[in-house]
């Protein structure tokens, strides 16, 4: 028996084969571990950072929901340049702390005594301890524990409890949401537009709930985003301490006050709630957050039902395997979970009806401005045989692009349909057609988007979806349509080559697409 979130949960596993433990702190490892620590239910991501942390250039707190794109313009060497991107939503973890009047707390500036994060694949929970000593000699430990509903979807909370372990006085915590975020977790990006959110409004609700929205700056998707903060002391009372209430454009928060006693443990309890004007069986995105975020029970009742979900998952979704590892240390195993959390917390029930595709780098950060590749070939063979409902989903979102890849075809001439290689809210090509070398500030063409094996793929996903499920209403409706027209777009590309009495496929990229054109040619 495992005692989860205040209550008891029969069944679940042994720690060891499910954990992903990073111990200390490395600001040079802080990305990676940030990704790898990324919680997701097909909905909505939170990534793995600190909950004090801003984007520094060392951490970088993000929040995407799958399928909320945005397209910014920018002059590159008098050059427009237009990129459609995955958008970073307003941070809701933003909890920062400073004991009595010291400066607020930082990794980087502390007097760390212990640091660990644990990712608990098993029940999709992040868990962070911690110990530091500030300038005066005072220890505090830091527990927190964060989760992103997979039931509830617009739901998640991050539960943190101070101790003071050789004093007594006040402690200040700051709960709030800050929408000023911009799209900056990729280097390589960082000199093009940023900015994809514009505040709507701020609001605080009552005494608890705070509320800010904002709005994409040209897809026009309406966010909100609401919290609820408590405080408990050791003996399960809610105190109400005092709270000051900061307000910027796109910045909502409360700094609590509050009196830690030496050996007593204080939880501050967040809540959030999260929604989108592409949301379905809603009103206005901010009353439907308050209204979620307000109903919402306490954050151990939350993860209670949260672990009973992620153990349905496994159970139909894990994967044993048997290895003579010794004493290795990390086990192999969990190499193998934490690569299948990530596939079943990026694809989960939540994402089946919503429209998107599969990033290339799921929900964990911006590489490839979150855009959908090929990827779905791959994981498709899992989810075909264990999740059906996923695989049809996704082919649904190449289903519904459709008409702009006939058009696509049209206008380089050929027929049928011609799916973009990067696709994102509409499934226009995404793709850029010009590169500029950083080395010699030229101009050069890129044929990246000739990349046309995502036709093939996406017409090999459909037949096999059909091969695994004998689903005739999918492919009578759907599925037998992509078919077709893929299948008139190769026949319309191909061209005979009677010196060998063979039909070549001319002017593509192959999946090596390093290498575009062959050596001395002056087209690709």
């Amino acid at each position: 028996m495992t005692t989860v979130g205040g209550g008891i949960i029969p069944g679940l596993p042994p720690e060891g084969h499910w954990c992903l433990r990073f111990e200390g702190f490395d600001p040079d490892d802080e990305g990676r571990r940030e990704a790898l620590c990324t919680l997701a239910n097909g909905y909505f991501s939170v990534r793995g950072a600190a909950p004090e942390a801003e984007a520094d250039g060392v951490h970088y707190p993000g929040t995407y929901v799958a399928g909320v794109f945005n397209r910014l313009e920018a002059d590159v060497h008098g050059r427009p340049v237009t990129n459609e991107s995955l958008v970073n939503l307003p941070n809701w973890l933003l909890l920062r702390f400073r004991v009595a009047d010291g400066g607020w707390f930082r990794l980087d500036g502390a007097d760390l005594l212990d640091h660990v994060v644990e990712l608990d694949t098993h029940r999709a929970v992040l868990r962070r301890h911690l110990r530091f000593r500030d300038g005066d000699g005072r220890v505090t430990r830091v527990a927190q524990r964060r989760l992103v509903h997979l039931d509830e979807h617009h739901l998640g909370a991050l539960v943190t409890t101070f101790t003071a372990e050789n004093w007594s006085g006040p402690l200040v915590v700051r709960s709030g949401v800050d929408g000023r975020v911009t799209n900056d977790n990729v280097e390589r990006y960082r000199s093009l537009s940023s900015t994809h959110l514009l505040p709507v409004g701020e609001e605080a609700v009552d005494d608890e709930t705070l509320l800010v929205q904002v709005a994409t700056t040209q897809s026009q998707v309406r966010v909100a985003v609401a919290t609820r903060t408590r405080v408990l002391d050791g003996g399960g009372g809610v105190p109400d301490p005092p709270r000051h209430l900061l307000h910027e454009p796109g910045f909502l928060a409360h700094d609590l006050s509050l009196t830690l006693v030496e050996g007593r443990p204080v939880e501050v309890e967040k809540v959030v709630a999260l929604f989108t004007s592409r949301d379905q069986a809603i009103s206005e995105t901010g009353i439907d957050a308050v209204r979620a975020v307000q109903a919402a029970p306490d954050a151990a009742t939350l993860e209670r039902r949260h672990a009973v979900h992620w153990a349905h998952v496994w159970k139909r979704g894990d994967i044993e395997i048997e290895i003579d590892d010794g004493d290795e240390e990390p086990p192999p195993e969990i190499a193998l979970r934490v690569n299948l959390f990530h596939l079943l917390a990026t694809v989960t029930k939540n994402s089946a009806d919503l429209d998107v595709g599969v990033p290339a780098r799921g929900l964990h950060g911006e590489a490839y401005r979150g855009h959908i590749f090929w990827d779905e070939l791959f994981i498709f063979p899992y989810l075909n045989l264990r999740f059906p409902k996923l695989t049809r989903g996704l082919l649904l979102y190449r289903f519904r692009r459709l008409p702009e890849a006939r058009r696509a075809a049209a206008a380089a001439g050929y027929r049928g349909a011609m799916f973009p290689w990067q696709s994102g809210s509409n499934g226009e090509e995404e793709t850029q057609t010009w590169h500029l070398n950083p080395n010699s500030g030229r101009w050069l063409p890129d044929g990246s988007h000739l990349q046309r094996h995502v036709n093939i793929a996406i017409a090999y996903n459909v037949w096999q979806y059909y091969d695994a499920t004998h689903n005739y209403e999918f492919l009578s409706f759907y599925g037998a349509e992509l078919l077709l027209e893929i299948a008139r777009f190769w026949a319309s590309a191909a061209v005979l080559d009677p010196a060998v009495g063979r039909y070549d496929s001319d002017g593509v990229v192959g999946p090596d697409e390093f290498h575009e054109g062959f050596p001395g040619a002056d087209r690709p």
